[in-house]
């Protein structure tokens, strides 16, 4: 980066499941060794890097507190070319709640909308929704929507019912069911295999089906978040997509920030503490 302007990037599937304590540093010099000079590169980094498991650990910060916490972790870099920065995630501790990695992504939007006020919905494998004011995260709430939709696709009766497409109509209707009677969602999810069975149910349909259930599932539960408040959604296209027409559906207009963007903008908002400090 200079400024806000990418300069290059890379990218690998190397991360926190896959490298070993002393096997962090060597990967990052595998993606950045061509940017490297005579003098020390400051690296800014997030998520997993920064867990118990990862290659040091950045305490998490309470709530409520800014997104980018103070204190920034120094990673244990061999390699005198490197001056790694890990940000610490958050924590919640009633009810008990962590994040990694989605704190940049909010200090990335709150940075980019300066007294902006509301509801920040990050979709993922484990969907957080963070109520911010006055620039600090004062509550937040995890959702396992994303990794219950992998594994009953993946691992479930379900997955030879399911099929790779999308039907708009069929996600609509599904989120509605559940929002009505969320305490269905056992039995709504098995319907999807029985019509399958006895109707053949198109299984892009039943695709779409399964996410509008989970997702009308988690609205229900999280409506306090959400009911009556600015809200905006930071995610990939399609799970950004998802979220947003589930919203519109209950009369509440999100405002869809990209991932990357906020990302970027996170770790910038982290790099001027370091300089500051």
């Amino acid at each position: 980066m200079q400024g806000g302007t990418v300069l290059d990037k890379a990218q690998s599937d190397a991360g926190m499941a896959k490298l070993g304590a002393t096997q962090f540093e060597g990967a990052l010099l595998d993606l950045i060794e061509p940017w490297l000079g005579d003098s020390a590169l400051t690296v800014i980094a997030c998520g997993m890097v920064g867990a118990r498991q990862g290659w040091v650990e950045a305490p998490y910060g309470a709530i409520p507190t800014t997104p980018v916490a103070d204190g920034l972790v120094q990673a244990p870099a061999i390699d005198p070319r490197l001056n790694v920065w890990v940000i610490p995630g958050l924590k919640q501790t009633a009810p008990a709640d962590v994040m990694r990695g989605e704190e940049t992504q909010i200090a990335g939007f709150l940075a980019l909308n300066d007294g902006w006020d509301g509801v920040i919905c990050l979709p993922g494998t484990h969907t957080k929704w963070a109520h911010v004011s006055a620039g600090e995260v004062v509550s937040f709430q995890t959702f396992m929507t994303g990794e219950q939709f992998a594994l009953l696709t993946e691992n479930s009766v379900l997955k030879h019912s399911i099929g790779t497409g999308w039907d708009d109509a069929a996600f609509k209707d599904a989120l509605n069911d559940t929002m009505s009677r969320p305490e269905r969602l056992a039995a709504y999810l098995f319907n999807l295999r029985a019509r399958d069975l006895l109707e053949g149910f198109d299984a892009d349909s039943a695709r779409a089906r399964l996410s509008g259930l989970l997702l009308g599932a988690e609205l229900s539960a999280a409506r306090p978040f959400w009911l009556g408040q600015n809200v905006a959604i930071i995610g990939d296209d399609t799970l950004a997509r998802a979220y947003a027409m589930a919203l519109d559906a209950q009369g509440v207009p999100a405002l869809v920030a990209d991932a990357a963007r906020m990302t970027l903008a996170g770790l910038q908002a982290a790099y001027r503490t370091t300089k500051d400090s």
